[in-house]
């Protein structure tokens, strides 16, 4: 790590181009920053790369943040626009200029093109060589130009990558690249470089599809006397096949997995594992990933993604989870996907019967089936496989403990013994009984305990909806 870097308080960013979705990589990129930056007390800053004007949308711009706020990833401060920087970025160029780091190249796309051409055709390098690098001010034409960054042509740029190690490059694999195009306009390299410095960050923690971008970016930090920031380039997320993600392999937007009705927290928990580690832990909360978290965790290879471990660990999350906040997020949820919003009713039925709903679900949609009993319209209409358990033994059943519950203590051990009690005397077991008091609760063969049921429900609705199934 750079001695500057580990003196300085820790910043971190994340930097998307609103072209399109938020990318599951994307995410998990934001989260390492993130962190990184609140397990040592930092700054977690978002940058908006939107200086690609003709792909960059307002709506892609809403949709990295609703993902980033589904995720819980906050940012400080306001998120930065590096379009509305391009004075500053055009500033920096010319300054680079000024002094003689960069230079005037008012060769065209056609003489570029004809290089290369020439350079294949002759078997050497491709790597285009401006005339213009050394040339005299005084035969500069009235033409349009670029500005070039005069990067060295001899020896080495050696980046050290704090999961990839020390990377070198021989310079004159490296061109001279174009800072300002004939128009004006910055370039993405240069933006980068630019804004990372002045938004004071320590720490660029990035795919490792940038790696060679950190080489030719130094030359801007080296020309302008500026600190290197620590580099950390991740590998990218493959599939369960070991190839890059893509949509065949299913979801690849952020916004798809709320969708699909996972957990935020178990999310988060899943993203940092895939691609770092803490020992043998596989389940762990925010505190714990912020205290354990540190770029030396980071594995060097690709790593591919597991929904069957991602479902494994968002279910222990919906386990520890505070039923207030599952609650909002199942809201959200079904804001998400487009589905009607719950009740103040149901909203109420539904919080109470919260700890019984996250027992080993996996996603918002297995809560909402289990939660069929509270939602569903009444009078129950039993689906067919319910239907097959009330048969005339099973009502004369309930005929008969509708009665008893009338009178009974509403808790679970008293209701647990008038209905085993009712069982006994029929010769039949509790669980025997179980499955006419799904159906006639739920309607439903695979619902929440019937007890719960019958407690969240209430005296009154109970006893409703066994006497509509008794007949």
């Amino acid at each position: 790590m750079p001695q500057n870097a580990s003196q300085a308080p820790v910043v971190t960013r994340i930097a998307p181009s609103p072209t399109g979705y938020m990318h599951i990589g994307t995410a998990r990129t934001a989260l390492f920053n993130w962190l990184y930056a609140r397990g040592r007390g930092g700054k977690f800053l978002m940058r908006i790369e939107d200086t690609d004007r003709a792909r960059s949308t307002p709506e892609a711009t809403e949709a990295i943040l609703r993902g980033m706020a589904w995720l819980g990833l906050d940012f400080d401060g306001e998120a930065v626009s590096q379009f509305a920087r391009v004075d500053r970025h055009r500033e920096v160029a010319l300054e680079m200029l000024a002094k003689g780091a960069a230079y005037k190249c008012f060769s065209t796309q056609e003489e570029i093109a004809e290089f290369r051409e020439k350079a294949r055709a002759e078997k050497r390098s491709t790597l285009f060589q401006s005339p213009w690098r050394d040339a005299d001010e005084a035969s500069h034409p009235d033409a349009p130009y670029v500005i070039r960054l005069r990067a060295p042509r001899e020896g080495v740029t050696t980046i050290h990558d704090e999961v990839q190690g020390d990377v070198t490059w021989q310079n004159s694999e490296l061109d001279d690249m174009i800072c300002l195009r004939s128009d004006g306009t910055p370039t993405y390299m240069l933006a980068v470089v630019v804004d990372d410095y002045d938004m004071g960050v320590t720490h660029v923690i990035r795919g490792d599809d940038h790696l060679a971008n950190a080489a030719r970016q130094s030359h801007i930090y080296h020309a302008m006397g500026w600190p290197l920031p620590a580099y950390a380039h991740i590998p990218l997320i493959h599939g369960p096949d070991g190839k890059k993600l893509s949509k065949r392999h299913g979801a690849t937007g952020v916004e798809e997995y709320q969708q699909m009705g996972y957990l935020a927290a178990g999310m988060r928990n899943y993203l940092a594992r895939l691609g770092w580690s803490h020992g043998d832990d596989e389940f762990f909360t925010d505190e714990q990933a912020m205290a354990w978290f540190d770029t030396d965790g980071i594995g060097k290879s690709p790593s591919r993604l597991d929904f069957k471990k991602l479902d494994k660990i968002c279910s222990q999350h919906f386990a520890i989870a505070d039923d207030a906040a599952l609650l909002q997020e199942l809201t959200d949820y079904l804001a998400a996907t487009g589905a009607d919003p719950l009740t103040s009713e149901q909203n109420d039925a539904i919080f109470s019967a919260m700890y019984c709903l996250k027992e080993r679900a996996k996603k918002f949609g297995d809560i909402l089936d289990k939660a069929h009993f509270i939602l569903a319209d009444t009078p129950i209409q039993p689906d067919e496989k319910a239907a097959k358990n009330l048969d005339d033994v099973s009502r004369g059943i309930l005929n008969e403990l509708t009665p008893q519950l009338q009178n009974a203590s509403w808790e679970r051990e008293a209701l647990e013994a008038l209905v085993a009690q009712v069982a006994e005397a029929h010769d039949t077991k509790l669980g025997k009984l179980a499955a006419p008091l799904r159906a006639a609760l739920a309607g439903r063969t695979a619902t929440p305990s019937v007890f719960d049921m019958m407690l969240i429900l209430g005296r009154d609705e109970t006893i409703a909806r066994l006497k509509v199934a008794a007949g």
